[in-house]
């Protein structure tokens, strides 16, 4: 049965009770950072865009992760209207994640994250991939505009795992 809000919420105050919620509801794992297997993304419009369907895909992105917590690469453009596939591969020996969004978004999860590291989450425009493995994530970039990417994990992003999208306009 899903939880829904007796009110709307938007922003951060939307990604913030959804992942309050997945937390109260999701069994954590000894301290690490707890996540479901990948489902469906939901189709809801974000500011940085929209989950994107893999037949709809314009380009393909390689990104690999490492435990010197950044990303490579870490500056992105695209062209709104553009469907991505994030292929990112995870080099270090430490779980790390992939989530896209606002930096007042980002950084409200992170300080979240860092407050309840064992909290399981898992939201639209964000893949979680373990020491040694690869995911993916494809994304619609339906809106022009400045965005972030970031590793979420409890103290990575304020070890700078962060990068930035810039998706010009038509």
């Amino acid at each position: 049965m899903a939880f829904q809000f007796p009110f709307k919420l938007t922003g951060a105050c939307a990604l913030l009770a959804v992942a309050a919620v997945a937390g109260a509801a999701t069994p954590h794992h000894g301290g690490g950072h707890a996540h479901k297997p990948p489902a469906a993304a939901q189709k809801e419009q974000k500011p940085w865009g929209i989950a994107g369907e893999a037949k709809s895909v314009t380009r393909t992105v390689a990104l690999t992760m490492d435990d010197n917590m950044r990303f490579t690469p870490d500056k992105l453009s695209f062209k709104q209207g553009e469907t991505v596939r994030f292929v990112i591969r995870n080099q270090g020996k430490l779980l790390h994640e992939l989530v896209i969004g606002t930096k007042a978004e980002l950084e409200a999860h992170a300080a979240m994250m860092a407050k309840s590291p064992g909290m399981a989450h898992d939201l639209p425009g964000m893949t979680h991939v373990p020491a040694g493995k690869s995911g993916e994530l494809v994304w619609t970039f339906n809106r022009p505009g400045e965005f972030d990417f970031a590793c979420l994990v409890a103290g990575h992003y304020q070890a700078g795992m962060v990068g930035k999208i810039n998706v010009t306009a038509r």
